[in-house]
């Protein structure tokens, strides 16, 4: 009945208990009367003169009054709850961090890709309107799939939102097709390096036409970046005016579609995925007209049938790849755009190119001279420099 007693030197009879007369006094546990009174019994009981203590019965006490006690459990809660609100904290910003430096990355590589490909169709098939705007449609076509199988929620726009994005469409169609002319003329390493002087149209659109003003460290980043785009064109061994031009124009042009960008999308609650989604439908609609009467359908036929001729249906998984790339490198930039800062998408922006000079330079196997490289490390330190300047 009894499984262990801590006081080795009392002995307890069960008859004791089951004798009547005897009286007991329950102690505070529920489990097992204790002897109240300190009486010598004869040849069998040892005067008790402190309290007999049953393992099991006391440990069952001890809990219950633990789980009565609510002192002790809220002192405890209050010291465990600030560390436990802070070490969340901490996982959701690093958190944070890894799903941006996985947009940098993706970005990255999907523009080194587009560059690739759209750099190999542009010398097997040299149709820049077309592929621009074959580049436009596969967008368009992935977004407008994307919103009918809802897999990404479509837009609510209105026709002043299309009012006001449809300056922004026409300078992105200009500089998309600027763009792309200069790659079908010269090296993409030099295009990019051209389109490193970017923030010098900036500076001087927004000085002469906007009214704005800049600090001083503003005006002096801009010396290495026109020193070293001017350095590496003057030392570019395939160097064709037209390719520089482009390169110049898609410079220009972007710089305007970013101004009427910040204008047109002030307090409007479009996403950046569905705001360059509704950007490239736009500009697809300005710009096939155009591409039909600069080049036409008879011009494309020949020379795709030139093309297939000469490279097999990989020509098809090139114009396919090139198209699908860019709309995908050009989303994931917007949607980098929603999680950082204008000075961090700008650093990042830099790295991008140098990882575009980089790998096209090893991949098509571009002469280099070592003037022309220093030309373009010193334009992209420059566009560094106007980045810090001006935030």
């Amino acid at each position: 009945m009894i499984s262990s007693v801590r006081q080795p030197s009392l002995s307890l009879h069960g008859s004791n208990f089951l004798q009547p007369g005897r009286k007991l006094v329950a102690r505070q546990s529920p489990v097992l009367p204790s002897l109240a009174a300190a009486k010598t019994l004869r040849g069998s009981v040892v005067s008790v003169s402190k309290p007999l203590h049953v393992s099991k019965a006391e440990s069952f006490s001890l809990v219950k009054e633990k789980e009565r006690s609510p002192i002790t459990c809220n002192a405890y809660e209050a010291d465990r709850s600030e560390p436990i609100i802070e070490s969340a904290g901490a996982r959701a910003e690093a958190a944070r961090k890894v799903k941006i430096g996985i947009y940098f990355a993706t970005w990255w590589a999907l523009n080194v890709i587009f560059n690739i490909y759209n750099k190999k169709v542009l010398n097997a098939y040299p149709f820049p309107w077309l592929t621009s705007t074959l580049s436009l449609a596969a967008g368009s076509l992935i977004m407008l799939i994307s919103w009918a199988l809802r897999i990404a929620e479509a837009p609510k726009t209105d026709l002043d939102f299309w009012k006001s994005l449809f300056p922004v469409a026409v300078a992105h169609t200009i500089g998309h097709v600027a763009a792309t002319v200069s790659m079908s003329k010269v090296a993409v390493s030099f295009t990019h390096i051209i389109k490193r002087g970017e923030p010098a149209f900036s500076v001087l659109v927004s000085r002469f036409i906007l009214g704005e003003t800049f600090p001083p460290a503003v005006y002096l980043s801009l010396i290495p970046i026109i020193g070293g785009c001017g350095l590496a064109a003057l030392t570019e061994l395939n160097f064709n005016m037209t390719g520089f031009m482009g390169a110049m124009i898609s410079n220009l042009a972007f710089v305007f579609r970013n101004i009427f960008s910040k204008k047109g999308m002030k307090g409007k609650s479009v996403s950046g995925m569905n705001y360059y989604a509704c950007l490239s439908m736009l500009s697809l609609l300005i710009l096939t007209p155009f591409a039909v009467a600069v080049e036409g359908p008879q011009m494309w036929a020949s020379g795709f049938r030139q093309a297939l001729s000469q490279i097999g249906p990989q020509i098809i998984w090139w114009m396919a790849a090139q198209s699908v790339f860019y709309h995908l490198y050009n989303q994931v930039s917007y949607m980098s755009l929603d999680e950082i800062s204008p000075l961090t998408f700008s650093i990042g922006n830099t790295m991008k190119r140098i990882s575009v000079i980089v790998s096209s330079i090893i991949i098509f196997r571009t002469p280099v001279q070592p003037i022309n490289a220093l030309g373009a490390a010193i334009a992209i330190l420059g566009t560094f420099l106007y980045s810090q300047a001006k935030q």
